[in-house]
C-alpha cells in the first residue's frame, strides 16, 4: 500500500510540473496555478509516506 501511495505522489508531482510548464508557456495563469497546486499535493503525499516509513522502522 505504501509503495502505491509513493508512486501516486511521484505521479502527481510530475503531472503538476508538466501543467505548470505548459501554463507558463502559453500564458495561462490558471493552468500554471493548478500545476503548482498538484505538485504541492504530490510533495505532501511523499512527505507523509516518508514520515510513515521513518516511524515504522
Amino acid at each position: 500500500m505504501a509503495g502505491n501511495q509513493k508512486a501516486k505522489g511521484k505521479k502527481e508531482q510530475a503531472k503538476g510540473r508538466a501543467k505548470e510548464a505548459i501554463g507558463r508557456a502559453v500564458g495561462n495563469e490558471r493552468l500554471e496555478a493548478e500545476g503548482r497546486m498538484e505538485g504541492a499535493r504530490g510533495d505532501a503525499r511523499q512527505a507523509k509516506e516518508k514520515a510513515k516509513d521513518t516511524f515504522k522502522h
